[in-house]
């Protein structure tokens, strides 16, 4: 009988299959039970979960089956070759969540700071490529401390390879990144790959370079939640796609994402029995949408009306306000709502609006989530800083990204539609399947009081009185060109109809296209604007 790792082995002259087995099930205990008590106290005391914890509240109870456990590293100098734990630092495997297949790596902190190694990567390698194989969501739960130095170069491959295959998986299998630890130096650009970021407030943090590194450098003091915290990337860099107060939280909103995406780009997002009347009317729209279009109302209270039991998914809430994407269903089915927020900057878009919006429609698009366009939109954000930013460029990256979608595709005008921002905002001209309009819609090239200026200009000027000139030529362009049927008159409207019966026109349709079926040109990809 010998000691290995504290673990009793029997001889291979003297063990039985009794005496195996028992060995196992120490080997396993070993390896479930982690580095010590005192390193599960420490991650605790730190208020973070340990990463079997974390898989529990993920997945559902008693579905996860481990990959790899007893995997440990063969690296030697610094002292690595009198430390090998069994996993190696993280957790990898598969389960279930709502009954669907998903797999998951976790990093685990106590061993090694969650440091990756070549052992470490080449576990992850593999999950990520079963997860491949097998169309189904990857999650990782994020919790390292960035390569392992004693590892040197090998471990710096490894992330190379997490990063092809980050690539490689993009728009085939949704992919989840939770950060619930530090995230420094190359170990960022992973969750960046991904469709979706979570953080967690106070105990997760992502930079290239950290505070020490920015304070040598630039002279710039600044913490790390400062400069990489859930709420800077959350609501500054857009960076993060959702930001929570603890990890219980967190994890239970990565269930319900999961809950209302597909499994892979070849299946469609789960329907759900649905309670709510599909031909429920939709009467307060009709007081919460103000005539005028210069008022200002809370777009976010217009889908929370129109989805299923007012429940919805908003992405990248805090960031770029002036537009809302979000996740939610219609009659059951999952939809990607895209909106306009009068409530900031008057709806506009601008740089940040057509970034957010042009990667969330690409998202539903892989996806095969229909996408459906609230428009109330006074066109793009006008600004010397906003030209040089590159607002063309930017904005071409949402047009391309609706021209390039193939999913069902609906826009609804609820009031304003100006310029370039109508045609941007899956206007009928760009390939939307259905267009509709309520009463109080406008469409034009620009405001009345603008177009009225430039066209009448000499008129106005030469009037004995101005002012009242360009009041009457103001209602006369009004009357000539921005009538509520004007679009509808020459096909560019599919119909204009009662706010009141929104939902129902939406579903119909959305029945209707579900079928939809539609082939881009044969290309290996396109080039689309940066």
């Amino acid at each position: 009988m010998t000691v290995v790792n504290d673990i009793p082995r029997a001889s291979a002259e003297t063990a039985d299959a009794y005496g195996r087995v028992a060995e196992l099930h120490a080997v396993r205990a070993q390896a479930l039970a982690g580095p010590s008590e005192r390193a599960t106290e420490a991650q605790h005391a730190k208020g973070k979960l340990t990463a079997r914890e974390r898989i529990a509240l993920l997945l559902d109870e008693g579905s996860f089956s481990e990959v790899e456990q007893l995997r440990r590293h063969r690296a030697t100098g610094f002292g690595l070759e009198d430390k090998r734990p069994y996993t190696d630092g993280v957790i990898t495997g598969w389960g279930t969540v709502e009954g669907r297949t998903v797999f998951v790596y976790a990093h685990d902190f106590r061993i090694f700071g969650g440091a990756l190694g070549e052992a470490h990567a080449t576990k992850i390698h593999k999950i990520m490529d079963m997860a491949i194989s097998a169309g189904a969501p990857l999650v990782s739960l994020n919790d390292g401390a960035g390569a392992r130095i004693q590892e040197g170069v090998s471990a710096l491959a490894g992330y190379g390879g997490i990063f092809q295959r980050n690539t490689r998986a993009s728009g085939v299998i949704p992919q989840i990144s939770v950060m619930l630890g530090p995230c420094a130096g190359g170990a960022a650009y992973s969750p960046a790959l991904t469709d979706f970021v979570f953080m967690v407030r106070e105990t997760s943090q992502m930079f290239i370079t950290g505070p020490d590194v920015v304070r040598a450098v630039t002279g710039e003091e600044i913490t790390q939640n400062g400069l990489g915290g859930a709420d800077v990337h959350a609501g500054t860099s857009g960076v993060a796609h959702f930001a929570y107060d603890d990890e219980e939280t967190c994890i239970a909103e990565v269930r319900y994402l999961l809950s209302m995406l597909p499994q892979n780009n070849r299946e469609y997002p789960p329907c759900v029995p649905c309670t709510d009347p599909q031909t429920r009317r939709t009467e307060v729209l009709l007081d919460l949408v103000p005539a005028d279009g210069n008022r200002p109302y809370d777009m976010a209270k217009v889908i929370e009306e129109l989805v299923d039991d007012g429940d919805y998914l908003e992405v990248h809430e805090r960031w770029a306000r002036n537009i809302i994407c979000a996740l939610g269903r219609l009659g059951g089915q999952v939809v990607a709502l895209v909106a306009n927020q009068p409530q900031s900057l008057a709806g506009v878009l601008d740089i940040e609006a057509s970034e957010k919006a042009a990667r969330f429609v690409q998202m539903c698009d892989a996806f095969n989530i229909p996408i459906i366009t609230l428009l109330d939109v006074p066109g793009f954000l006008p600004g010397v800083d906003q030209e040089h930013g590159g607002i063309i460029r930017h904005g071409a990256k949402l047009l391309y990204a609706y021209c390039n979608a193939t999913v069902p595709r609906i826009s609804l005008i609820l009031r304003k539609a100006y310029g370039g921002a109508y045609i941007v905002m899956d206007s009928q001209s760009i390939g939307a399947d259905l267009t509709y309009a309520w009463p109080t819609n406008e469409i034009a090239v620009m405001g009345a009081e603008g177009a009225a200026n430039v066209i009448f200009r000499r008129q106005i000027a030469e009037a004995e009185d101005p002012e009242a000139m360009r009041e009457r030529m103001v209602k006369e362009y009004k009357s000539e060109l921005m009538h509520p049927y004007y679009a509808a008159e020459r096909g560019l409207v599919d119909d204009v109809i009662d706010p009141a019966q929104t939902r129902e026109v939406l579903i119909n349709s959305l029945a209707m296209l579900r079928s939809k079926h539609a082939d881009l040109p044969s290309r290996k990809h396109g080039n689309p604007p940066q």
